[in-house]
């Protein structure tokens, strides 16, 4: 890194790595942080959103300092939540979890949340939350059996990932497109600038 300093994604997400990557940003490490994700009672998909990145990057936070590695580094972390009114769909593991989410999501409107959360080496907290509007076309049972097929729709908040596949499903898209990939880059960017990472040190290497 060049005496730059260190950065540290708390999750395993290839989506999320791939994000920063195209905007020239390297983690220096990964450190997933598995917690509950499970919604409190009447909690607000906005509000689960930010708790979730927020506890996501307490944890491996900890899980840095008590390694004693990386407790000087920026520390990134983030979670999407998709929602539909207050209604807050789930991250399926099986099909008809994930089936049930497409037929409510067809033809018709729903929101994206991602919390994202940044820890300074000085060990402030810095939060944003960032919210996309998507509708979804009319999707027919050849639609829904054809994508569920295809397995794509596995982890995904809300069934679907907007990148591969399902991205034939958006017909109207409002606010940012990589929030709802999983990864807001414009705000993270201006988080991570506005604490004094060097946003631009690998612009180079990347063109």
């Amino acid at each position: 890194m060049n005496g730059r300093p260190k950065l540290v994604l708390a999750s395993g997400s290839p989506r999320r790595l791939a994000l920063l990557g195209q905007i020239g940003i390297e983690p220096d490490a990964l450190l997933p942080a598995d917690i509950d994700e499970t919604p409190e009672r009447g909690e607000l998909p906005r509000h689960l959103a930010l708790r979730l990145a927020e506890g996501k990057a307490s944890v491996a936070r900890a899980r840095a300092e008590r390694a004693g590695t990386y407790a000087d580094a920026y520390l990134l972390s983030a979670d999407t939540v998709v929602s539909v009114g207050r209604r807050i769909l789930p991250k399926p593991d099986i099909s008809d979890e994930a089936a049930d989410c497409l037929r409510l999501l067809s033809g018709r409107a729903h929101r994206v949340h991602t919390g994202i959360a940044l820890v300074t080496p000085k060990g402030a907290l810095r939060t944003r939350v960032v919210e996309t509007r998507v509708r979804f076309k009319r999707l027919s049972h050849q639609d829904i059996e054809a994508y569920l097929a295809s397995t794509e729709w596995r982890g995904k908040a809300g069934g679907y990932a907007i990148q591969g596949i399902a991205g034939l499903f958006v017909v109207k898209l409002i606010g940012s497109y990589t929030n709802v990939v999983g990864l807001p880059l414009a705000e993270t960017a201006a988080l991570l600038g506005g604490e004094g990472y060097p946003l631009h040190a690998g612009w180079s290497a990347a063109a």
